[in-house]
């Protein structure tokens, strides 16, 4: 959603230059649907020579690598459309096509370095901002390196890649530069005219240096619609039609979310549609997650059980008034609420009642009160056991003081010990009834020979 928004907005603004428009003065307005409405109001300022440069460098673009794949196409068609138009304005007196000497100033040094003012107020406002543009060139840095191993049948290191970038982008602002990341079009292309190894990046910044330093003469002669043309074939590259056909095959969830993105980039801005997009991502997850974990009683709902690949006892081998509960996937807020309207939906709460938590990789501290209100309703008549407790899940549980209420000694490895345990318990019981019983029988006999005697 992101690059497919970018890409659109990089192609809104090259539409001046790809058709040669003339505003006549009127500025350009910043946003999406002002620079449309000003290029309709233009359209019949279109200049023939400036869309002739524009399809013809489209051409030789999509075309030379069908000839040539060591040498980009981009670079074809600057320099024979750089070539055709000082043709054309040396010996056919054609002035309709601006290059970029006639609208830009560019000094051939290098730029000195200088620190910026500290403002505390400018750091406040652009730390939003700053980021939005630091996770999108993670995001895209990293995708350009997935990209790449795809092509070359090699694995990136992600940390070496975002650190070189971080490096490079805390350096470059002290040269007047702006932030730089890794690009999928140039990466292909690079890969494509048979770069192996990070040196060709080196000797690409290397002949731009000596571009800008010796070769300014003639960079002022190309001519901005062949540029536009290069940024168009960029801007469709980045679209990546192919990866957002295949999204729309996914997921309801994930496809609307690219939309909204894509159009929250492309409508407003990139902060905007960063930070939207993001917590709505999360916000699905977290449902989906949801959704995953499964909360359900063993005895009573085997099928559901085994959809969620939980070992279930035999129900001859659990005793009557033995309740088993198990917890399948994380028990964290967004399942909080459901696991308290499972359980007390639970109709007769039984005498023993075994947490099985085998499948619980993770809890949190809403799932943690969640647990401790049900325990506080089950104190009373009903003897609590947990089974198969993880580890990682153990040592939460003992720091937060749930384990010493239910005590350590009704906390068991497997799920076999605990149902042995319930059935001591259940043993237990019965005696002591019995000797409760037999204990009342003697009371009344009793009782009935004094009344007798009387």
């Amino acid at each position: 959603g992101f690059t497919s928004g970018i890409a659109v907005t990089i192609f809104t603004t090259q539409v001046a230059d790809l058709l040669g428009l003339d505003f006549g003065g009127e500025a350009v307005p910043g946003d999406f649907a002002g620079k449309w409405m000003l290029y309709f109001r233009h359209f019949g300022s279109v200049n023939g020579w400036e869309v002739a440069v524009s399809a013809a460098s489209i051409l030789l673009i999509a075309l030379t690598p069908r000839v040539m794949r060591r040498i980009p196409g981009s670079l074809v068609a600057i320099v024979v459309m750089t070539v055709a138009v000082w043709l054309l304005r040396t010996y056919a007196g054609i002035e309709g096509i601006d290059t970029i000497g006639d609208r830009f100033t560019i000094r051939a040094e290098l730029p000195a370095a200088s620190l910026p003012a500290i403002d505390w107020e400018a750091v406040r406002n652009l730390f939003p901002v700053a980021v939005t543009i630091a996770i999108l060139g993670a995001i895209e840095s990293l995708l350009s390196a997935t990209v790449a191993d795809g092509v070359i049948d090699d694995r990136h290191d992600s940390n070496t890649e975002l650190i070189a970038q971080g490096a490079a982008n805390l350096l470059t602002p002290l040269f007047g530069g702006i932030p730089a990341t890794g690009a999928i079009a140039r990466t292909a292309t690079n890969i494509r005219a048979g770069a192996m190894s990070s040196i060709s990046a080196i000797v690409h910044s290397l002949f731009l240096v000596a571009v800008v330093m010796w070769l300014l003469p003639l960079i002022e002669l190309i001519p901005l619609a062949a540029l536009a043309s290069v940024l168009v074939i960029v801007a469709y590259d980045m679209s990546d039609l192919r990866t957002v056909r295949h999204i729309f095959q996914g997921p309801k969830s994930d496809w609307s979310v690219m939309l909204l993105t894509f159009a929250l980039t492309v409508v407003f801005d990139l902060t905007v549609a960063v930070y939207t997009g993001v917590i709505l991502a999360s916000l699905l997850f977290m449902r989906r997650m949801g959704e995953l974990t499964g909360l359900h009683s063993c005895v009573s709902s085997e099928d559901e059980a085994s959809g969620h690949e939980i070992p279930v006892p035999d129900k001859n081998n659990v005793p009557d008034g033995v309740e088993i509960f198990a917890i399948n996937g994380p028990l964290f807020f967004g399942v909080a609420d459901r696991f308290q309207s499972t359980l007390n939906a639970m109709e007769t709460p039984p005498k023993v009642f075994i947490m099985y938590l085998h499948n619980m990789s993770t809890i949190d501290m809403t799932g943690i009160h969640a647990l401790e209100e049900f325990l506080e309703r089950r104190r009373k008549g009903c003897r609590m056991l947990f089974a198969a407790v993880r580890k990682p899940v153990h040592r939460t549980l003992q720091r937060v003081g749930i384990l010493r209420t239910v005590r350590e000694k009704n906390v068991f490895p497997s799920l076999d010990e605990a149902l042995l345990r319930a059935e001591e318990i259940l043993e237990d019981t019965i005696i002591a009834r019995g000797k409760s019983f037999a204990t009342a029988d003697f009371e009344i006999l009793k009782l009935s020979r004094e009344r007798s005697k009387n």
